[in-house]
């Protein structure tokens, strides 16, 4: 397996003023084609840092790529620094990247610098990748001084070191002993990262040496169980990867809510199309994200059939008929009011299956409930239910939690009433 390192090169994403867009993508592209890259490093626009960086990733790395620092200006100081350590005795015109300069320039209606006409000079032992989408060109080190690796520098401009990825990813493939890399996803919701981690520990610590599974949590989502394997070579690896998730599968029971990369939403999509089922949602302190995620799967207008923000008690009580007693009696925030919330909306809508929130996502409670509580009501056609929760986070957290929690459990009364 190739291991590689990505240095990210320029002041202006150590203080924040620039996001990194470029060693995601670039990360992402490698991982498709077999390399991993073990090692993501950001510096200033200082030489010796650039040298003494680019040299120690090389001596850990058989692939280093740079971005950032091929500009015109004077901060521009990273293809100095690529001459010095590549041992180059002096640099050549690339006349490929000059005519690309020149097009470029009077494109815009602009006069060719010295300085532009200085981005086509080269280090003497750099090959060249045409940048087709600006003036700096991509450079290519190989068997780097002392450590034999190779060194791809781009330019640090995002749209230009994306629209390189194509070229480099041929050039790898032409220079490098590729092998692949695998992944294989599960989606589980309703059970916290450590209780998850107690759960498969034995299955966990019997997997073969070249196995790895990563524990990927998301507030929406729930936690992906990511399985990998590096380094393939022999062709039975799906086959291997594939027996090994049965023994994990049986272990999360329901828990699991989709076999691959999925979410909540387009997994209860997938059940009200398979079983011709509609779904409408009350909404109090989610105010409308539920029905926000169910629609942003395409083709839930299939099934999907509206919702009700029901955010003040007069809407929950002439809207959705909860009423006016139960609210005084239990308290708008109650197991009573969320499940005459979902049998409301789903009389409204003539909706199959109906989910509702109501809670207090803060910043303050109430003398009943704290901060985080909501309770979540489902109703269907073996009446209705109700769970409470409490999460302990911020507003927006809490709202994002309330509403995966309660698309969830929409998913498992589903499940369960489907069974009947």
């Amino acid at each position: 397996m190739i291991e590689a390192s990505i240095v990210t090169i320029g002041d202006e994403i150590l203080i924040g003023q620039v996001l990194d867009t470029n060693s995601q993508q670039l990360a992402r592209a490698l991982e498709e084609v077999g390399i991993h890259v073990v090692r993501m490093v950001s510096i200033g626009d200082k030489r010796e840092e650039i040298a003494q960086t680019l040299l120690q990733e090389l001596s850990r790395a058989r692939i280093v790529f740079s971005t950032g620092g091929l500009g015109p200006t004077k901060d521009d100081i990273t293809k100095a620094v690529l001459a010095q350590i590549s041992g180059s005795k002096g640099y050549v015109k690339h006349e490929g990247q000059m005519q690309k300069v020149v097009e470029i320039l009077h494109g815009r209606g602009l006069d060719v610098l010295p300085s532009n006409e200085n981005q086509a000079m080269v280090p003497d032992r750099a090959h060249v990748i045409v940048n087709q989408l600006g003036t700096a060109p991509i450079m290519v080190f190989r068997d780097m001084p002392g450590s034999g690796s190779t060194l791809y520098a781009l330019p640090g401009v995002p749209h230009e070191a994306v629209g390189a990825i194509p070229s480099i990813m041929e050039d790898i493939r032409a220079h490098q002993p590729l092998t692949q890399i695998l992944h294989r996803s599960l989606m589980v919701y309703g059970i916290a990262e450590s209780a998850l981690s107690e759960k498969i520990a034995a299955w966990e610590d019997a997997l073969p040496a070249d196995m790895h599974l990563a524990y990927l949590p998301n507030t929406l989502t729930g936690i992906r169980l990511r399985l990998s394997l590096y380094g393939c070579t022999t062709g039975d690896e799906k086959e291997r990867m594939e027996a090994q998730l049965i023994g994990l599968k049986a272990l999360l029971g329901d828990l699991l809510y989709a076999d691959g990369d999925s979410d909540l939403e387009t997994t209860i999509g997938g059940i009200c199309r398979e079983k011709g089922l509609t779904l409408s949602c009350a909404e109090s302190c989610t105010g409308g994200m539920i029905a926000h995620m169910i629609t942003s799967v395409p083709g839930s207008s299939g099934y999907f059939l509206g919702s009700v923000t029901s955010y003040a008690i007069p809407v929950k009580e002439k809207v959705l008929g909860v009423p006016a007693r139960i609210i005084e009696e239990k308290g708008v925030v109650s197991s009573e009011v969320a499940a005459a919330m979902a049998e409301g909306v789903r009389r409204l809508t003539g909706s199959d299956y109906a989910v509702s929130t109501t809670g207090l996502a803060g910043p303050s409670g109430d003398a009943f409930n704290p901060v985080g509580t909501v309770w979540i009501g489902v109703a269907g056609p073996r009446g209705s239910r109700t769970v409470r929760y409490v999460y302990k986070n911020d507003r927006k957290r809490n709202i994002e939690r309330f509403a995966a929690s309660a698309l969830n459990f929409l998913r498992l009364y589903m499940l369960e009433d489907l069974k009947h």
